[in-house]
């Protein structure tokens, strides 16, 4: 399949467990890879709740009996980055060939790439988004919270981060996903994790609530996940200048992401891998 070819595959999947949807999007990854389909934008859902981890975070930074009271969930993402809690949002995945242009870009360039993207999408929205590259030498806040972390390239409304990337590369291909928040508390993700007392866990609520911001609030009105699908869709159509093809995941891509959500994403011993 050529890498040159205008069109791309859409992939709108309802909400799922988020052992299926990492899996799903490692699936997507090794089809892309081996030529079996082409290019693809994944946008979806999570359902329940779900707490993920960056694929080198410690679990020791989640909080198990708060998970499980509040009947939310976890996995490992196979990407980097800190924790985030995934509901009441959209996200998306991006999966390309290793020949593909954007893949023979370095990260960092191919993360400014993708936010083009999607800040042209929260353009068609109305969003008065930002992006710019951190500066190498800007001081790392520490912290288990994705929002709370700075990166290259990440989209802001008025300061305040909006949407959080992660990319990995392999083999077979480059993997980058995100989450973008529509509404809902964005400091709901410190009853997930673990903090020496209720004192540091309300000062990390105001942190993430002075560092990042969903949607509606950017927006200052509701917008459903349909309307900012559409939006992403066409932020990628007009800035890579492709065609999306809706379709769905093929027979094999849904038997290796079954597997893998088994076998892998439902395995103890690989959430406790750090």
């Amino acid at each position: 399949m050529s890498v040159n070819s205008r069109q791309w595959r859409l992939v709108c999947d309802s909400a799922a467990e988020g052992r299926w949807n990492m899996a799903a999007d490692e699936a997507i990854l090794e089809a892309v890879g081996a030529g079996l389909v082409p290019p693809t934008l994944r946008l979806y859902a999570w359902s329940p709740a779900c707490l993920s981890l960056g694929f080198s975070q410690k679990m020791a930074d989640a909080d198990l009996v708060r998970l499980t009271a509040r009947g939310w969930q976890m996995v490992r993402r196979p990407t980097g980055g800190k924790a985030i809690l995934h509901t009441d949002e959209l996200t998306y995945s991006v999966a390309l060939p290793p020949e593909h242009p954007l893949t023979m870009l370095g990260i960092v360039d191919s993360y400014r790439e993708i936010s083009r993207a999607l800040m042209h999408a929260l353009t068609l929205m109305g969003a008065a988004a930002h992006s710019e590259r951190r500066s190498d030498t800007a001081p790392q806040r520490p912290g288990a919270v994705c929002f709370e972390v700075p990166s290259h390239y990440e989209i802001t409304v008025e300061g305040k981060k909006l949407v959080g990337s992660a990319q990995v590369r392999r083999k077979s291909g480059l993997l980058q996903h995100g989450t973008l928040p529509l509404t809902g508390d964005l400091a709901r993700i410190c009853d997930a994790l673990a903090y020496p007392d209720e004192i540091e866990r309300e000062a990390a609520r105001q942190t993430v609530l002075e560092r990042a911001i969903t949607l509606n609030d950017a927006l200052g009105h509701p917008v459903t996940w349909d309307e900012t699908a559409e939006a992403v869709s066409e932020g990628f159509e007009a800035v890579f200048g492709i065609e999306l093809v809706l379709s769905g995941l093929t027979e094999w891509e849904r038997e290796r992401a079954d597997l893998l959500a088994d076998e892998k994403h439902r395995s103890l011993s690989y959430l406790q891998a750090r």
